[in-house]
């Protein structure tokens, strides 16, 4: 009996270590999303890294006002672990400044863990203005606010904010490293604010691998806007655009980042790829699925983290499955024709082929083959389509069944705050 009691205590006593959360946000990004990765870059008989993750569970993520969820109010759910308005961008969507989240605090988990005194980190591969991150420590009434919302990042005390977005860290009439001109019309310059509060600065994929050991403050800028280029297929291959903006680190390259700054403390770093929700957005396959990519590597890095940290949580989930993508895995007989039709299906749905104009071709199977798909696509908007949550490492056993949006927040929170009443 003794025994059973001192395993019972030795067990109650492990769970209240504060442990560490990775929250990765591969925005937009549905179950068919990651099928279509598998195929292409491992293929249907191997593994991503994103399936590696063991715990699963089905992602619900209505708002207060809708059935499919924004980028803005999901980050705000993420963050605060209630329900709110599709418009909400730290706010509950009515209201102006921060809502009540559900610990009873009028703060966010990461506005929580900066007054703990935990380290923080926002990676994002777009914009430093993109909610998926900005809304973890910022609250705006219009989405829009760019300036307004750079301002309070800056301000925020997060120890790591990696990003595009330099034209609104500057004012207007002054050139950035990446943008022509600033868009600030306050005449702020956030770049030397932050360097006052303490930030190493870095603007390219060199400098951030070349970040000094002891950094314990990072802000890294690393394009105008995006680090990507968001545009249709059509409009890629007639510019000639990359997917990717040239000398920019990857996803995976600044979460390794973030880590190394962030170090052996306990910290919540959120990571977003944004590019597998606006390419989807804009119905570019190949834009999605490099993106893709690009956030499984991120997991690849996030993994081996917590192979050696085992205090840490890995979480992850999307808010939306951005364009309804899907694939369409017929026999190579049936789907030749599909590199003859207009781009779209006898129904009128429209559908991607490779940048080559063939169709996408898989990775072997465990027989040695390989197979064509086509992408295709049900909207340009954001759905309500099948999402997952899934975990490794502190508390993920604790994904399972159906996982409301909410309970991201106290998964989190009970992970990085084990001591304190839970919601």
């Amino acid at each position: 009996m003794f025994r059973i009691f001192f395993v019972a205590v030795l067990l109650a006593l492990t769970n209240l270590h504060a442990g560490s959360v990775i929250f990765i946000h591969p925005d937009g990004a549905g179950i068919s999303q990651w099928q279509a990765a598998r195929f292409l870059w491992a293929g249907p008989d191997a593994d991503l890294n994103w399936d590696r993750l063991p715990a699963i569970a089905v992602y619900r993520g209505h708002m207060a006002d809708a059935l499919s969820a924004t980028s803005n109010g999901g980050a705000t759910t993420h963050a605060y672990g209630v329900k709110v308005g599709s418009n909400a961008f730290g706010t509950d969507g009515k209201n102006p400044g921060r809502p009540v989240a559900a610990s009873g605090q009028r703060a966010s988990i990461m506005q929580e863990a900066i007054a703990a005194g935990l380290r923080t980190g926002l990676v994002n591969s777009g914009s430093a203005v993109e909610p998926g991150t900005a809304c973890f420590v910022t609250s705006v009434g219009n989405r829009k606010d760019y300036a307004e919302i750079v301002n309070q990042l800056v301000g925020s005390g997060v120890d790591v904010i990696l990003s595009g977005g330099e034209e609104w860290f500057l004012p207007k009439g002054k050139k950035g490293r990446h943008a022509p001109e600033g868009l600030r019309e306050d005449g702020l310059d956030l770049i030397e604010q932050a360097r006052s509060l303490g930030y190493h600065v870095v603007f390219d994929r060199k400098e951030l691998l070349e970040t000094p050991e002891k950094t314990r403050k990072l802000l890294g800028i690393f394009a105008a806007q995006d680090t990507f280029n968001d545009v249709s297929e059509a409009q890629m291959k007639a510019e000639k655009l990359p997917i990717y903006v040239e000398g920019a680190p990857t996803l995976a390259e600044m979460t390794q980042a973030a880590l190394r700054v962030l170090g052996d403390e306990t910290f919540l770093l959120v990571v977003e790829e944004e590019g597998c929700d606006n390419f989807s957005n804009f119905n570019n396959a190949q834009g999605a699925l490099d993106a893709l990519k690009r956030a499984d590597d991120a997991f690849g890095v996030a993994l081996d983290y917590i192979d050696r940290n085992k205090e840490t949580l890995l979480v992850t989930a999307a808010d939306s499955s951005a364009g309804a993508m899907d694939v369409l895995g017929s026999p190579a007989s049936s789907l030749i024709k599909y590199q003859t039709l207009d781009g779209r299906d006898s129904n009128g749905a429209p559908y991607s082929l490779a940048p080559d104009g063939s169709q996408f071709l898989s990775q072997p199977d465990r027989l040695g083959e390989r197979h064509p798909f086509v992408i295709v696509w049900g909207t340009v908007h954001d759905t309500s389509g099948g999402i997952l949550v899934r975990a490794a490492g502190k508390n993920s056993e604790k994904v399972q069944g159906s996982f409301d949006n909410t309970r991201i927040y106290s998964l989190m929170r009970e992970t990085l705050f084990p001591g304190k009443p839970q919601p």
